[in-house]
C-alpha cells in the first residue's frame, strides 16, 4: 500500500514538471520572436553621442547639433520664417538605406519647424536637402502662422490664404506633395513628444503620427508624377527621383528634439 501510494506521489510530480516545463516553453516562446525582431533595428542614435551624424556636404556637426539629456538637439534662438537661411542640416552618414522603416520621436518649441528627410544624396551642385529629398514635414500647425509670416512665400506658390499654414506645409504632410488625412491626425501641443514612423517601398510609402497612418502614396507613380510636376517641386529635375539615401534631419532655425531614432531594412 505504502509503495503504491509513492508512485502515485511521484507519478503526479513527474507530470506536474512536465507540464510546468511545457507552460514555461509557451510563455518564452513569444519572447524569443519579440528579441529576434528588435535585432532588425538599426540604432541610429545612443543617447550619448552623435555618432554616424555629421553635416549634410560635411565632415562634422555644424555648431548648435547636441546631445543634451539624452536627446539629440538643435540648441538654438527661434528664428522668423522670413529670414530663413538654413545650412545647418544634419544626415546620419554612415549608411545610405533604400527600402525602410524609420521610428523617430521628436518634438518642437512654439513656432518651431522642422523635417525628416530620406533618400537625400550629397554634392549635387545649386541643390539643397529639400530639392532633392522627400520630406516629411514637422511643425508648430496651430501658432506657425501666428508667430511668422507665410504671406510672400505662399503667394508665390499660388496658395490659397497665402497668410496662413497650408495643409501641404503641416505636421506629417510629404511636404508640397501629399497632406496628412485630418481625420486620423493626432498631433500633441509643442514641447510635447511626438512619434513618427515613415515605411518606404517602391509599392507603398506609409507616413504614420502618433500611431495613426496620416499619409500614403505609390513613389513614382503617374498621380505622385502629376503632383511633382504641378507643383513646388516642378523645377527640381532631380526631387525624389533617387532611390536610395542618407536620412536627414532639417535646420529651419528652430530649436528641435530628437530621440529613439532607429531604422529597419525592408
Amino acid at each position: 500500500m505504502k509503495k503504491s501510494m509513492i508512485l502515485l506521489i511521484v507519478l503526479c510530480l513527474t507530470l506536474s514538471c512536465k507540464k510546468e516545463i511545457k507552460k514555461d516553453a509557451q510563455n518564452n516562446e513569444p519572447k524569443k520572436v519579440e528579441n529576434k525582431a528588435s535585432e532588425e533595428w538599426i540604432q541610429l542614435f545612443d543617447g550619448v553621442s552623435t555618432k554616424g551624424w555629421r553635416a549634410y556636404n560635411g565632415d562634422a556637426l555644424p555648431p548648435g547639433w547636441i546631445v543634451k539629456d539624452s536627446v539629440l538637439t538643435f540648441d538654438t534662438e527661434l528664428g522668423l520664417e522670413q529670414d530663413y537661411k538654413g545650412g545647418k542640416d544634419i544626415i546620419y552618414g554612415d549608411e545610405e538605406f533604400d527600402n525602410f522603416e524609420l521610428y523617430v520621436e521628436w518634438k518642437i518649441p512654439e513656432g518651431g519647424n522642422s523635417g525628416i528627410f530620406y533618400h537625400l544624396k550629397e554634392n549635387i551642385p545649386n541643390a539643397g536637402p529639400p530639392n532633392i529629398a522627400p520630406e516629411y514635414q514637422l511643425i508648430d500647425d496651430e501658432n506657425y502662422a501666428k508667430i511668422h509670416s507665410l504671406t510672400e512665400y505662399n503667394t508665390s506658390l499660388g496658395y490659397e490664404n497665402p497668410s496662413e499654414l497650408h495643409p501641404l506645409q503641416s505636421t506629417a504632410a510629404d511636404y508640397a506633395m501629399y497632406p496628412a488625412n485630418p481625420e486620423n491626425k493626432q498631433l500633441n501641443p509643442t514641447g510635447e513628444w511626438n512619434s513618427t514612423r515613415i515605411l518606404f517601398t517602391p509599392e507603398k510609402a506609409e507616413y504614420w503620427l502618433n500611431g495613426k497612418k496620416v499619409v500614403e502614396f505609390v513613389p513614382w507613380s503617374e498621380d505622385w508624377y502629376a503632383k511633382k510636376n504641378t507643383g513646388k517641386w516642378k523645377e527640381e529635375k532631380l526631387y525624389g527621383t533617387f532611390k536610395t539615401g542618407y536620412i536627414g534631419f532639417q535646420d529651419h532655425s528652430s530649436p528641435i528634439w530628437f530621440r529613439n531614432i532607429k531604422i529597419k531594412k525592408l
